[in-house]
């Protein structure tokens, strides 16, 4: 299997549908920026310590891979197969998490400034970039139908990425970095 293409030379790209659209559609920004922010895990577990964080974490970028296949496959026309959409389940496990976690960190009581760790830096930064594609996909939202889960999985990542930026920094002795 060859990597390039050619498709693409044109500045279109192809979506799950059959489609073709310009790069610089709001749908393919949005599943663009979801294999960044999948990148940016990537890095922090290189340097995460904490075994279950990172079980945790590569269960998250997986699941991000199938948000990047729902953002690629409009719903309508549908794709010519079957797509594994974000469900339920996917948020559902994000709270999960985000409670397991903060059942043994110190409750916040100030704002905390990204930093610790360098897996907690990086995973301070994926929930900034987990942000922007949250609002990407809002935008899209308004002009195409995205289903009933992934606007609010993508707004309970940004949660979730937030705490397991504390949680990293709670594993490794680390104190959170305090906003005086």
């Amino acid at each position: 299997m060859k990597i390039y293409t050619k498709t693409g030379d044109d500045g279109t790209t192809g979506l799950f549908n059959g489609e073709r659209t310009q790069k610089d559609n709001l749908r393919v920004e949005t599943y663009g920026t979801i294999d960044e922010l999948n990148t940016i895990i990537g890095i922090a577990i290189t340097f995460e310590t904490n075994a279950k964080l990172i079980e945790d974490l590569i269960i998250v970028q997986k699941t991000l891979f199938k948000a990047g296949t729902d953002f690629a496959s409009p719903l309508n026309p549908p794709p010519k197969w079957e797509i594994k959409r974000i469900d339920e389940l996917d948020f559902k496990w994000l709270e999960s998490k985000i409670d397991e976690y903060t059942s043994e960190l110190e409750p916040l009581k100030n704002f905390i400034l990204p930093g610790g760790s360098k897996s907690a830096g990086f995973l301070h930064q994926a929930r900034a970039v987990s942000r922007r594609a949250e609002r990407q996909a809002v935008g899209l939202a308004r002009t195409t139908d995205l289903g009933n889960h992934i606007l609010i999985y993508i707004n309970r990542l940004s949660d979730y990425l937030f705490t397991a930026a504390r949680y990293a920094n709670f594993t490794a002795g680390i104190a959170d970095v305090i906003n005086n």
